[in-house]
């Protein structure tokens, strides 16, 4: 990668950018080789003295035009690491007004899925999880731990807890959790969700490749059977840049 900054960053190649601030040039000559991939998501840029050596100019020249990029979310600072280039995000919109697995809910869109397991246990549950699950305390749950991805990028981690009732086996869900309960007939078909702001902290911000202190969604879901009983109680975390949660309202009569 340093020679293909080299030579993007030579002062001939800012010089043909045309007129204008140094800084402009620096800036729209990085943008441009992020977006055409000769700068790819996690890359490390060289230290501000590099980069300035190849563009002679000067660091503050090359500062002003980093700060830039940063604030624009195209290049990320991790405190002692260096900085990084960050791929633009496309925005996903979630539905409020549908109950669906984020399996579904990607496929609905052609996109692409995975999960990296995070957790997946059978145990005692916690105290919250016996309050909202309605369970005594020599009681089982399977909990599923997972970080949700959309093509390549690291969307939400999810957390969530079944009653051993319903759920005996956590290796039994390979892929949509609903799936799974919906062949063990016990598919929820209401839920109550809390959405609530969330600043990233760790582990989970290092998990979604977001700076601490990002912005995020805090989002906590109680699903429920057709009985009344509860099947589900999952704590999820979004990434705040990629995720866009929308409600459509209606007005009500007179």
């Amino acid at each position: 990668m340093t020679g293909t900054l080299a030579a993007i960053l030579s002062p001939q190649s800012l010089q043909a950018g045309g007129p204008g601030p140094l800084y402009l040039k620096l800036r729209q000559a990085l943008e441009d080789a992020i977006s055409s991939g000769k700068l790819n998501h996690g890359d490390a840029l060289p230290p501000e003295r590099d980069l300035a050596g190849y563009a002679n100019i000067s660091r503050v020249t090359v500062r002003k035009a980093v700060d830039d990029l940063v604030k624009d979310g195209l290049l990320v600072r991790r405190q002692g690491s260096g900085t990084f280039v960050v791929k633009p995000v496309a925005k996903v919109e979630q539905s409020l007004s549908r109950l669906t697995s984020f399996t579904e809910d990607m496929a609905r869109r052609g996109l692409a899925t995975r999960a990296r397991w995070l957790d997946r246990d059978l145990c005692h549950p916690s105290p919250d999880e016996m309050m909202m699950l309605g369970l005594p305390a020599d009681a089982l749950v399977a909990r599923l731990g997972r970080l949700r991805i959309a093509g390549d990028m690291p969307l939400a981690i999810e957390r969530a807890c079944i009653s051993a009732e319903f759920l005996p086996d956590p290796l039994e869900v390979t892929g949509s959790l609903y799936a799974t309960l919906e062949r063990r007939g016990c598919r929820p078909v209401r839920a109550v969700q809390r959405i609530s702001a969330y600043n990233m902290k760790d582990p989970d911000a290092s998990i979604l490749d977001v700076p601490v202190g990002a912005a995020g969604l805090s989002i906590e879901r109680v699903s429920y059977l057709r009985s009344g009983r509860v099947v589900e109680f999952t704590r999820s975390v979004y990434r705040g840049d990629a995720y866009d949660f929308v409600a459509e309202l209606t007005l009500s009569g007179p």
